[in-house]
C-alpha cells in the first residue's frame, strides 16, 4: 500500500471510474491509461462475492502499470482489499492512516464536509452534461471553477468528461467512466 498522499506519490491527474456500463472494457482501458493514473473501483451492481473477485481481478491490472486503487467502501473494506484508498460521500468517509480519501460533492454543501473531513482530493460533479446522472443540472465551466476554489484540497472534475472536454475545461485533474473506457 502508498500511504497517504505526499510528494512521494502524488495525486494521479487522470481517473478511471468503474460502472456497470464500463464492465466489458476495463481491462484494456486500464492497460490503455497512461502509467500512474488513479482507478476508482464502484461496481455496486455485482452480489457481494463477484464484486470482491472483480476488484482483484482489476487491482492487480492497474497495479501492473503504477495506478492507484480507490474502492468505493469502507476504510475497513478498503484496507481488507489491499486498496490504496477510499471514494464515497464525504458524510460516509473516515479518513484513515494509510489510505487516501476521495470525497464526492456536487455542491458547496458536500465541499464543506469534504473540506472538515480532510479528504484528500474531492471530485466535482457533474462538470457537463452526463448520461451517469441525465437529469442532473451541469455545473459549467464557470459554476465548476466558482465551487473548486471553496475546496481545501485537490479537486477532479467529474461528469461528461473525455479528452476533449478536458482540454475545453483547461482543469489539471479530471475523472470519467465512458470518456476513458473502451467497448
Amino acid at each position: 500500500m502508498r500511504g497517504r498522499q505526499s510528494s512521494t506519490f502524488p495525486l494521479p491527474d487522470l481517473w478511471l471510474i468503474s460502472d456497470e456500463r464500463n464492465d466489458a472494457g476495463l481491462e484494456l482501458a486500464l492497460r490503455r491509461l497512461p502509467c500512474g493514473s488513479g482507478f476508482i473501483y464502484r461496481h455496486y451492481h455485482l452480489e457481494p462475492e463477484a464484486r470482491v473477485a472483480r476488484w482483484f481481478v482489476l487491482r492487480d491490472i492497474a497495479r501492473a502499470r503504477g495506478h492507484l486503487t480507490i474502492l468505493a467502501d469502507s476504510a475497513l473494506t478498503a484496507l481488507e482489499w489491499g486498496a490504496d484508498g477510499t471514494y464515497g460521500a464525504p458524510r460516509a468517509l473516515w479518513p484513515t492512516r494509510g489510505l487516501l480519501t476521495l470525497a464526492t460533492a456536487h455542491d458547496l454543501r458536500d465541499i464543506a464536509l469534504a473540506n472538515l473531513k480532510r479528504a484528500d482530493a474531492v471530485l466535482l460533479s457533474p462538470v457537463f452534461a452526463t448520461r451517469s446522472h441525465p437529469q442532473a443540472e451541469a455545473l459549467g465551466s464557470a459554476r465548476f471553477r466558482l465551487m473548486a476554489a471553496h475546496a481545501t484540497m485537490p479537486v477532479i472534475a467529474l461528469g461528461g468528461m473525455n479528452p476533449h472536454s478536458a482540454r475545453r475545461l483547461r482543469w489539471p485533474r479530471w475523472a470519467a467512466i465512458d470518456g476513458l473506457s473502451y467497448p
